[in-house]
């Protein structure tokens, strides 16, 4: 037992051998538009639509719910980031505060957290891309722009016919943003400042545009699936708290910050000013497009769209105001894609480091950048997005992120009582009450996901506990 939580003694950047070292390149501003450019994507982008289907107007609760449980958690992150500067995130402190073990799964709930974001991302840019190229005249083979389906009845008795397909597009952006990642991290910090504000600049204009059409009429009935959690058709889980456990999935991203600790100029600072802030900008971001969508147009319009904000555009007359938002919406969607690639390269590489991984793989280029584990993290990420069928990708995607969440808040509750007197440049307000909030709120979001994604999650970790005992566990250096 006393060797499966032994515990890591951190070391930062400065005391990392020069093959390992990563170059301080980023300040705060860098680190909130890297949180939101992660945060605000694929979430308010699409799955609003999935929200307002299963919860109706009340899905605005969903996002005062989901916010409120990720804000408890972001403050816990503030604190561990600013008192363990180190890379890792989540996989750093577990080692370091709770013990080996628990950072394994954490870790490899992580790679589960980053893989599905990136991949799910990427086809969700190739299905732009492939019909911006149709209005263009341009048609890509159907087995180019999808990864394979097997035959069976989907949930609306439909028959489904298998298929072939390779994901070509999602593969190809996948590439793109590996590669500005590999150049170095400020060249592709600017890029993604730049994006990220035209992404605030589109979703300004379609609150703008939508806004005065609001007619309170579609907020009734407010909660015609109730407020809690009820199973539906193929486990679905409709009503507030299980449109709460979808919408989860649009708010986290503000973790990837925690990566970027050693690439910070002064992450005692900057760390806190970048998780808080992206998070405070990406909640009020959310609460006033969602506000904006409900009251514009009735959730039974836009509901199960794949595009909801440009629909309703369309649905109030604004069809050129739709073009520009969905164009928009492809260039800057690969912002998220680069946060999270960005953050997973960053745990694979500390993951190496430690002995779990081929050490030769945490090796820094002359850019200060990790350019090996970037592209081993994207030749992972693309066959995920090339060839596996996504249909339950986001709720798995969450069980992950929610473990990661539970073990931070864990982190700050037994630091706080085993070393009180630990220097913690940001310090969790009401620690006694956001650390509870934090876990529990994150454990019952967990029982509202559909049963096959809780079992998936468990499976994948049994997986991951194998791999430890047969083969990380005799190569971590703490050993």
């Amino acid at each position: 037992m006393s060797s499966l939580l032994r515990k890591k003694i951190i070391v930062t950047g400065e005391d990392q051998p020069p093959e390992h070292r990563l170059a301080r390149t980023l300040s705060w501003p860098h680190l909130v538009a890297l949180g939101v450019g992660a945060i605000v994507g694929t979430g308010i982008l699409t799955l609003i639509g999935v929200g307002a289907d299963r919860a109706g107007p009340s899905v605005l609760l969903s996002f005062a719910v989901a916010g409120a449980i990720c804000a408890c958690a972001a403050l816990c992150y503030a604190e561990m980031a600013t008192m363990i500067p180190a890379s890792g995130s989540a996989y750093t402190y577990s080692y370091a505060v709770l013990g080996e073990v628990i950072a394994w799964v954490v870790g490899w709930s992580l790679i589960l957290e980053y893989s599905l974001v990136v991949a799910t991302v990427a086809v969700g840019w190739s299905g732009y891309a492939t019909g911006f190229l149709h209005g263009l005249g341009i048609d890509l083979p159907g087995w180019m722009t999808h990864g394979p389906t097997l035959a069976g009845t989907a949930c609306d008795g439909t028959a489904q016919a298998a298929s072939f397909g390779v994901n070509l597009p999602a593969v190809l952006i996948i590439a793109v943003v590996a590669t500005l990642l590999s150049l170095g991290t400020r060249e592709s910090a600017r890029i993604n400042t730049m994006l990220v504000l035209l992404k605030i600049a589109t979703l300004a204009l379609f609150v703008a545009v939508a806004l005065p059409h609001f007619d309170a009429a579609n907020l009734k009935p407010f909660a015609p699936f109730g407020y809690g959690s009820v199973a539906g058709a193929c486990g679905v889980k409709h009503g507030m708290m299980g449109a709460a456990a979808i919408i989860f999935f649009a708010f986290y991203g503000f973790d990837a910050i925690s990566t970027a600790a050693e690439e910070t100029k002064r992450p005692e600072r900057d760390l806190a000013i970048g998780i808080i802030g992206s998070m405070a900008a990406c909640t009020v971001i959310y609460m006033v497009v969602a506000a904006t969508a409900i009251g514009a147009t009735s959730f039974t319009v836009f509901g199960k769209s794949a595009e909801p904000l440009a629909l309703i555009l369309r649905q109030l007359g604004q069809g050129g105001i739709a073009t520009i938002v969905a164009a928009a919406a492809a260039i800057a969607l690969p912002t998220v894609i680069l946060g999270f690639l960005y953050g997973q390269s960053r745990i694979f590489l500390v993951m190496a480091r430690d002995g779990f991984l081929p050490p030769a793989l945490a090796q820094v280029s002359a850019r200060g950048t990790p350019a090996r584990i970037t592209a081993v993290t994207a030749v992972f990420v693309s066959v995920i997005a090339a060839l596996t069928p996504l249909d339950v990708i986001a709720s798995l995607a969450n069980a992950g992120t929610l473990c990661a969440f539970i073990a931070v808040a864990a982190c700050v509750f037994v630091s706080r009582r085993r070393d009180p007197n630990a220097k913690r440049p940001f310090r969790t307000p009401l620690v006694w009450a956001v650390v509870p909030v934090a876990i529990l709120g994150c454990l019952y979001l967990f029982g509202s996901l559909q049963t096959v994604t809780q079992v998936s999650f468990l499976a994948w970790n049994a997986v991951g506990l194998a791999v430890y005992f047969a083969y990380a566990r005799s190569r971590a250096k703490v050993a």
